[in-house]
């Protein structure tokens, strides 16, 4: 009993606590109440509502490009390429009810539908739309969606693995096609909006700024000039539109260097409209994209080949090895040579030469102004058609002897070695058989079955010619090296 009566009491404590704050709160809130009854209104300054919008504001831009984006789905079978358990295994809790399968009916190949989202963008009234390769690229079944949710089966009407381009067509009326700009009149630091549908999460508009024009190298397509912008651009904007701030179309998003995220780190890539537009043209008028083909392996002038070269700015391209029967070789290009400009548009590196070449047509006749020895001179060739790439040739082995390269071993270039790299057995040349990570060379960009067949412009037989020739080069040889049939030069 003494504990029940405890119990009570101190129940009786609670409740009494309890109801003095409650009785405390209903007098807090009646005095706010009275507070407020003798508090002023409000008062807001609000904006003229004959104001229009926002001087400032992209809106306008946007609405008129906004009709011209469209969302790409597609549709392709892949086959699984472990099987359903795995490889070559099947899961212990499976195994008690379809035994070891040993006939390999669980782990057989399976296919699958695979289904991707991208962009594109509607260039012309008759329903022609630009996208990218890879977001059609073996797509049994190509979709588009418009902005005011019509949807059309679309028909892939050609496509460039190289420049990652591909041209869609939807039969629709009513179409609202994109204003086309100029992209070669685009300057670093100009407005850029992306306009797509990143993730699939619907249109979206982000904006930022031009960071570069010319962008090439980056090994992403064969053929490179892409214009970069900070505009932040995802999975999904792929094929989608770059504009200026006037709304007109510069460009074909394309990719973006996301270090592993998978998502924007600032550093975008567009496929310049002009470039585009011609492998359009080409398509349209063709079926196929055919490009020039001039037979030179164009280098950059690095410092190092400045110097090697005596010339004081790094601007033209190098030519590293000239193709025989080509069109350079009739034209009179030699190894060692520098162009430094094509019909007089001046040649800033080895990649601006493979673009401006690329982008004419077969037997169109050019004329070139290059420097050989100090020398400038004007030199014509008419351009042949570039055949498909031929397969990858062997590569070489790695045996070993001394050179007069700190780290690098050489050896003699037998007629089977010569063989095995793809070349004719009679090659002359020293082959470069191993390179320690440690070499001062090592950066240089000489590698591991290279044919080194000149030392500063002097034939190489033999070690012993190499050697020879390294004693009297001095510090930074210029080598002429062959690389699976393909000569360059490297400055080590």
């Amino acid at each position: 009993m003494k504990g029940c009566m405890v119990w009570t009491r101190r129940k009786g404590v609670v409740l009494g606590i309890g109801l003095a704050l409650t009785l405390g709160g209903f007098g807090a809130v009646r005095a706010a109440m009275d507070a407020a009854a003798t508090r002023p209104p409000a008062t807001f300054r609000l904006a003229d509502p004959n104001e229009g919008p926002s001087r400032s504001s992209f809106a306008p831009v946007v609405k008129k490009a906004l009709p011209a984006v469209v969302e790409v789905t597609s549709s392709k079978v892949v086959k699984t390429p472990a099987g359903f358990f795995g490889p070559g295994q099947m899961d212990p809790f499976f195994r008690q009810f379809f035994g070891d399968d040993s006939s390999g009916r669980f782990n057989a190949p399976r296919e699958q539908r695979e289904q991707g989202v991208g962009s594109g963008v509607i260039v012309s009234p008759e329903g022609y739309i630009l996208t990218n390769n890879h977001v059609v690229d073996g797509a049994k079944d190509v979709r588009v969606v418009l902005t005011d949710k019509r949807e059309f089966k679309a028909s892939v009407v050609g496509t460039d693995a190289k420049t990652d381009i591909a041209v869609l067509k939807i039969d629709g009326s009513g179409l609202s096609p994109i204003m086309v700009g100029d992209s070669s009149k685009v300057q670093v630091g100009d407005y850029a909006l992306a306009i797509g549908n990143p993730f699939g999460v619907g249109q979206t508009v982000t904006m930022g700024i031009v960071s570069a024009t010319g962008r090439g190298g980056l090994g992403i397509e064969d053929y490179e000039d892409f214009i970069q912008t900070d505009a932040p651009i995802n999975p999904g904007n792929s094929g989608g539109a770059l504009v200026n701030d006037r709304g007109e179309l510069i460009g074909i998003n394309t990719a973006i260097l996301s270090h592993g995220s998978g998502g924007n780190q600032g550093i975008g890539f567009a496929v310049p409209v002009n470039l585009a537009r011609q492998v359009m043209d080409q398509i349209l008028k063709n079926g196929k994209v055919t490009r020039a083909y001039l037979g030179v392996v164009p280098q950059d002038v690095t410092p190092a080949m400045a110097k090697a070269f005596g010339v004081k700015e790094q601007k033209g391209a190098l030519v590293g090895d000239v193709s025989p029967n080509s069109p350079a070789q009739r034209a009179g290009l030699e190894r060692g040579d520098i162009i430094l400009d094509v019909n007089g548009k001046e040649v800033a590196d080895a990649n601006g030469l493979r673009m401006t070449i690329s982008m004419m047509q077969p037997d169109s006749t050019v004329s070139f102004k290059i420097l050989r020895d100090g020398n400038t001179r004007e030199l014509t060739a008419k351009l042949g058609e570039l055949e498909p790439p031929r397969g990858e040739r062997a590569s070489a082995e790695k045996p070993g002897s001394e050179s007069g390269l700190e780290g690098v071993a050489v050896e003699n270039l037998t007629p089977q070695t010569a063989r095995e790299l793809g070349l004719p057995a009679n090659t002359p040349g020293v082959v470069v058989a191993d390179i320690s990570p440690s070499s001062p060379v090592a950066g240089s960009g000489l590698q591991e079955g290279d044919v080194i067949q000149e030392v500063n412009r002097k034939p190489v037989k033999n070690v012993a010619d190499y050697q020879q020739a390294l004693r009297s080069a001095g510090k930074e040889p210029l080598l002429l090296v062959n690389r699976h049939g393909n000569t360059l030069y490297v400055a080590a």
